[in-house]
């Protein structure tokens, strides 16, 4: 049997060893992993740094990672405008969150194929496709060209943006103008390869308004979009759909000729007034008409006078004169659509004098 004194002295022993055993271990430990990390270290240095590493191994996973990142980054660009991204993210695409919002005064561009419904029931959906495909590369050049980007692809439609770098107003102004008289151009182009290639041409309507927009981002934090918001945005997608009514290639709000520059060399006339859909105030309305042939240019602004008249007229709610009036200039100019437009309205304005405005405007979805 053992004393006590004996079995205290054994556990003091078994005590001492057991605090030592793992004294030891945990330098053992201690030192591996600061020799790991150590190594860890290195390892990201010679990557990080591939310059300065004698690993050939290392340089090419450092040349992948980097080919991976940037190819990352080019498609990230491709479905994230840059110019969003200044807007919403100066330093890095890591700070862009949902909600963050900026707003300034922008020239907005709609553009949209006329009467693309009844062409895409005579193509298959790869057709469908491919034809819009073909037609929004087209469109691009132009845009990008003058300062531009395209903020949506929304079906047959484009709404571009023009935020000029470090421009005034009257930059952005005839960015957006310059950019519309080449989306004539490019369809002038592409109608031309259309016909040789056996296939009808196709039509655009444009609409063009100036003033501030909200630029911002939508959704949650897996599934982002970056949107442009706010009042400027309708009355530009309104004046695009208007084009149909006046059988316009191009229409601009009043705001943006305002804000052109003074000696600019643009060529336009007064159109209407209208109150578009979402919007309680009337807004005057013109024709763009420097992409024309001069000739053209010339008949359509001698137009004007008479478009004032019926303007006035109608304003002065004195609509028999104006029906007198339209009838004449349709006799006059029988293949300009704007006087059966004018014509159209005074009818329904002696039939329906409660949608009469004081401002002389009228609603858009009657016209």
């Amino acid at each position: 049997m053992f004393s006590a004194l004996e079995i205290l002295s054994t556990l003091l022993i078994v005590v001492a060893v057991c605090a030592l055993f793992f004294a030891i271990k945990w330098q053992i430990t201690h030192a591996l992993l600061a020799e790991m990390l150590h190594q860890q270290n290195l390892d990201a240095q010679r990557v990080v740094q591939p310059k300065q590493a004698f690993d050939p191994e290392l340089q090419d996973l450092y040349a992948a990672k980097a080919q991976e990142a940037r190819d990352l980054h080019n498609t990230i660009r491709r479905f994230i405008p840059k110019q969003f991204i200044q807007h919403l993210a100066a330093k890095h695409e890591s700070d862009l969150k949902v909600g963050f919002a900026d707003e300034d005064d922008l020239a907005i561009l709609f553009v949209d194929i006329c009467q693309f419904s009844h062409l895409a029931e005579t193509l298959s959906p790869q057709q469908t496709l491919n034809f819009l495909n073909s037609f929004f590369l087209r469109m691009n050049a132009p845009i990008h060209a003058n300062n531009g980007f395209i903020d949506k692809f929304n079906g047959d439609a484009i709404m571009a943006l023009f935020d000029h770098p470090d421009g005034s107003e009257h930059d952005k102004v005839m960015d957006a103008l310059q950019a519309a008289i080449g989306l004539r151009l490019a369809l002038n182009l592409y109608n031309k390869h259309r016909e040789n290639s056996g296939y009808q041409p196709i039509n655009i309507g444009i609409g063009i308004h100036y003033g501030p927009v909200i630029i911002g981002t939508v959704g949650t934090e897996d599934r982002m979009d970056t949107t442009a918001l706010g009042d400027s945005v309708n009355i530009a997608y309104r004046l695009e759909g208007l084009c149909r009514n006046y059988h316009a290639d191009i229409i601009i709000s009043e705001q943006v000729v305002l804000n052109l520059p003074p000696r600019h060399r643009m060529t336009f006339r007064i159109l209407d007034n209208v109150i578009v859909k979402g919007r309680s105030q009337g807004q005057k309305i013109y024709e763009v008409l420097s992409h024309l042939p001069k000739q053209q240019q010339i008949i359509k602004l001698a137009q004007e006078k008479e478009i004032l008249t019926c303007l006035s007229l109608r304003k002065q709610k004195r609509l028999g004169e104006m029906a007198d009036t339209a009838s004449s200039c349709i006799a006059r100019y029988p293949t300009e659509p704007v006087f059966a437009q004018f014509l159209a309205q005074a009818e329904f304005l002696t039939r329906n004098p409660f949608h009469e405005n004081k401002s002389g405007a009228i609603n858009s979805p009657l016209i």
